[in-house]
């Protein structure tokens, strides 16, 4: 009897915490789903080939948005150049090379320090020591190299806790084998680890694409009648046009607003299923 008392009260917690994940995996999933529902609603009246391959005019109360996707592209290319490389790298040596001592923790726990700092920082960072020390001005350049010092903390958390999944035998294996330690990291380490070195880069990137304050001190324009044509110039951007238009054109539409806030999502979402599709092929040929 006491044994079957047990037995039922396992099954109901059981039932009960399933219950209660389910609850909390909803509240969280359906106010988002909520949100996009009604962006989609709302702007989706404004997507047209005009809308998507336009220049604004009229204030911007009429055209297009094209100048500030393929600045937000560049952008978010130009972060990619920068960040991805020099994140990976130093990821590969803390997690390959560094010795485990206190001068490795505390770079560690820097690197976490820096992903929490607000992106409102890193522009005013980014304003004075690119645009005014370095003078480069209000460019592409600056911006991007602003969002590469924002993302690489994602990146190199991420892509770190990647590499120290790898299975050590794996190393062991192929030293004993006859390799050097860069072959092994080049050839079996780095390979096996890549879907979570590609989650961390697209983290990274997600944010750059999405951020506001940090390209309007360094890169961002209110307005341009053409395409940048180096990296030296200035350039329009979705999140900083997003917001202009939100806040500082009076009597704009609300399906322009909108149309352009399911164009940056779009945006987002797109290299999101990019990255699945090369995460999911990674892990397809991984051995563990």
């Amino acid at each position: 009897m006491l044994k079957k008392f047990f037995s039922m009260n396992r099954n109901f917690t059981q039932r009960l915490g399933f219950g209660l994940l389910t609850l909390m995996a909803a509240m969280t999933v359906l106010p988002i789903v909520a949100v996009v529902i009604y962006i989609i609603s709302q702007g989706g009246s404004a997507i047209s080939l005009e809308f998507l391959t336009g220049f604004p005019r009229d204030g911007m109360r009429q055209g297009g948005i094209m100048p500030a996707i393929v600045g937000t592209f560049y952008l978010t290319v130009g972060t990619a150049f920068f960040s991805v490389p020099l994140g990976v790298a130093a990821a590969i040596y803390l997690s390959e090379y560094a010795p485990d001592n206190w001068l490795t923790r505390i770079i560690r726990i820097a690197i976490i320090n820096l992903s929490g700092i607000p992106s409102v920082v890193y522009g005013l960072f980014g304003l004075g020591l690119f645009v005014l020390f370095l003078k480069f001005g209000t460019s592409i350049l600056s911006a991007s190299l602003t969002l590469s010092i924002m993302t690489l903390p994602v990146i190199i958390s991420t892509a770190e806790e990647a590499l120290r999944a790898v299975p050590q035998s794996f190393r062991t294996v192929s030293i004993s084998l006859g390799a050097t330690r860069w072959q092994t990291i080049r050839r079996i380490v780095v390979p096996e680890a890549l879907p979570g070195i590609i989650t961390g880069v697209i983290l990274g990137l997600e944010r750059a694409a999405g951020e506001t304050a940090p390209i309007l001190f360094t890169g961002a324009s209110f307005f341009l009648p053409r395409l940048p044509n180096s990296v030296f110039d200035a350039t329009m951007a979705l999140p900083y046009h997003l917001f202009v238009i939100s806040t500082q054109v009076p009597e704009m539409p609300f399906q322009i607003q909108y149309g352009t806030a399911l164009v940056l999502i779009a945006f987002v979402l797109g290299m999101n299923l990019i990255a699945t599709v090369i995460r999911s092929r990674a892990r397809a040929r991984r051995q563990w």
